[in-house]
């Protein structure tokens, strides 16, 4: 058995519970969540309050115990909420693995230009900042304590239950005509399986993008969308029109991002090379 401990318990995280359990390994599962109050997480004894100022104490002997640490907690208010809170108690941790989920927007932009681990970090939203700084306090505080700990920089994230197919059955979508905007995505069953491969090749201190091999424009996707659906491409309109903070904030920065080190380290070989394999999955998993 393996103790596993999540800091957050989202997508990411529940799915690679459940590839854990897809590959036979038994697991003693601990999480943190900040709707302790939803009846179903209550009365789950491996569940534990967390949000910026409050934790049950009841999570450091537990925490004691892990094998593995994945961390999916964004900044809050500009910090790291975890190691504002248990950096302290890092120091008495047996852990064999931790890995810290960060995003691609540390880059910033890039004028669709590739990028990859050794590029200039130049992020331009306050999310990217931040997501630097808790980069570089995680990979302080561990080497500090000699803990074994990689960052996974995510790229867009896109799921079955997560995706552009669903947004445009919905009807809520739109084209934002901008020229020459890139940026890349990742399917969460490929994170899933690198953060899997990753458990028994690791190398501590180290930064990988996970991303698919095809950055697009938001347009193309939208127009790959609509016609294996065939439904009626989506208008287009100005970025000026736009009032929606994040995705302003989005169409700030253009880059594609490398994928070349995850995939020689790990040696893998992604599920979903491109949005077209990824989309196509998930539409014939609607019929």
């Amino acid at each position: 058995m393996i103790n596993v401990f999540c800091f957050g318990y989202g997508q990411v995280a529940k799915n690679f519970i459940k590839k854990l359990s897809d590959e036979n390994i038994e697991i003693n599962l601990n999480f943190t969540s900040r709707k302790i109050k939803d009846k179903k997480i209550k009365n789950l004894n491996n569940a534990f309050d967390f949000n910026d100022d409050f934790y049950d104490p009841n999570i450091i002997p537990v925490l004691k115990k892990a094998d593995y640490i994945l961390v999916s907690i964004p900044p809050v208010g500009g910090k790291d909420i975890v190691l504002k809170n248990f950096s302290n108690e890092f120091k008495n941790l047996r852990v064999k693995w931790i890995t810290y989920l960060s995003a691609t927007s540390v880059y910033g932009n890039h004028n669709g230009k590739w990028v990859d681990e050794n590029s200039f970090t130049i992020p331009t939203s306050e999310n990217g900042i931040n997501r630097l700084a808790a980069e570089k306090k995680w990979i302080s505080v561990c080497k500090k304590l000699n803990l074994p700990v990689q960052i996974f920089r995510l790229s867009g994230i896109y799921s079955n239950t997560n995706n552009i197919i669903k947004r445009l059955k919905l009807g809520d979508i739109k084209i934002i005509d901008k020229k020459n905007h890139f940026f890349s995505r990742i399917h969460v069953d490929d994170i899933v399986n690198i953060l899997f491969k990753s458990m028994t090749k690791f190398k501590s201190g180290e930064i990988y993008n996970i991303s698919d091999d095809k950055p697009a424009s938001n347009e193309e996707i939208i127009q790959y969308a609509a016609k294996l659906l065939r439904v009626k491409i989506p208008e287009k309109i100005k970025l000026t029109s736009v009032r929606n903070k994040m995705l302003i904030n989005f169409y700030k920065d253009s880059k594609k991002v490398s994928n070349k080190k995850m995939k020689n380290f790990f040696n893998y070989k992604l599920k979903f090379p491109s949005f077209i394999e990824g989309l196509k999955n998930i539409r014939n998993n609607l019929i």
